[in-house]
Formats: C-alpha cells, sequence, structure tokens
C-alpha cells in the first residue's frame, strides 16, 4: 500500500514547503533553514519519502541521528525514528497506519533490536500513535535553545 524511496530533491522540496496548523507549526520549515535542504539530500541522510498507491507523497520518514532532538540522552543502542505526515492527512486516526509501516520499513533495512522516536510532550496524537504501537515513556528533557 505505501512504497519507500530514498528522498529525490523534488519531495524534499515538498516536505519542507509543508505548513502545519498550531500547535504543530514547530513542525513548520523556515525559510532561513537553507542548509536543511542539503543536509536532507546528503548521502549519509537517511532520510526516505513514502509514497501511497496513486503515487501521492503522503509522508517521510528518517532513521539514526536524523531523528533525534538536541538535549536529549540517546547513550543507549537504539534505531532513532523520525516522522512527518503530510498536513492534509493528519489528525484523521490514520497515524498508526503510517507509524507501522515505517517501523516494518525500518526492521527490514536496519534489523535494530531497539526503536526509539522522540517525541514533543505537547505532541499528544503522535504521543497516542506511538503508545498504540507498544511504545513507553522513558524519558523527559528540555531543550537548552529554547526550553521546550
Amino acid at each position: 500500500m505505501f512504497t519507500f524511496h530514498l528522498i529525490d530533491e523534488n519531495n524534499a522540496h515538498t516536505i519542507l514547503s509543508w505548513q502545519y496548523e498550531p500547535p504543530y507549526d514547530l513542525y513548520n520549515y523556515l525559510k532561513a533553514e537553507a542548509n536543511l535542504l542539503q543536509h536532507i539530500l546528503h548521502p549519509q541522510s537517511t532520510f526516505y519519502s513514502i509514497v501511497d498507491k496513486n503515487n501521492e507523497l503522503v509522508a517521510y520518514c528518517s532513521f539514526g541521528e536524523d531523528g533525534q532532538v538536541t538535549g536529549g540522552d540517546y547513550r543507549d543502542q537504539a534505531l532513532d525514528i523520525g516522522m512527518g505526515i503530510r498536513p492534509d492527512l493528519t489528525g484523521r486516526g490514520k497515524g498508526a497506519e503510517y507509524a507501522n509501516v515505517v517501523l516494518e520499513f525500518a526492521d527490514s533495512l536496519f534489523k535494530p533490536k531497539v526503536f526509539r522516536v522522540t517525541i514533543a510532550a505537547f505532541n499528544k496524537r503522535a504521543i497516542r500513535v506511538w503508545q498504540k504501537l507498544g511504545f513507553e515513556h522513558q524519558q523527559s528533557f528540555e531543550r537548552e535553545t529554547d526550553g521546550m
């Protein structure tokens, strides 16, 4: 039902243009983050486009350091997952479906012993999605740059 592709420049531009409504606007990318495009497209980055059966871009995911947030304790071995769903598809009760296919894809690609996600405390939708898939709260931290 979903296909994963290493992200290309067109999809990266599309994802960087996605605009979320408050309070999820934290995930909107700023034009000032010009180097972000190069980071996403860098061969060592692990960003993937997720397209549906109609070949429409519906989400993206990343793995490893790209799924980490400054200030977190990442000493324990785990595969970190980052992901975003196209704004018009959020809040429709499909988050667990997207997250589950990302887990399946990551498992087939990396065969990790443990997965980890870092979620902003306000993002109750994402917290519910990952808890539904068996994830448990392990730690909380504040980002020094802005206290989030």
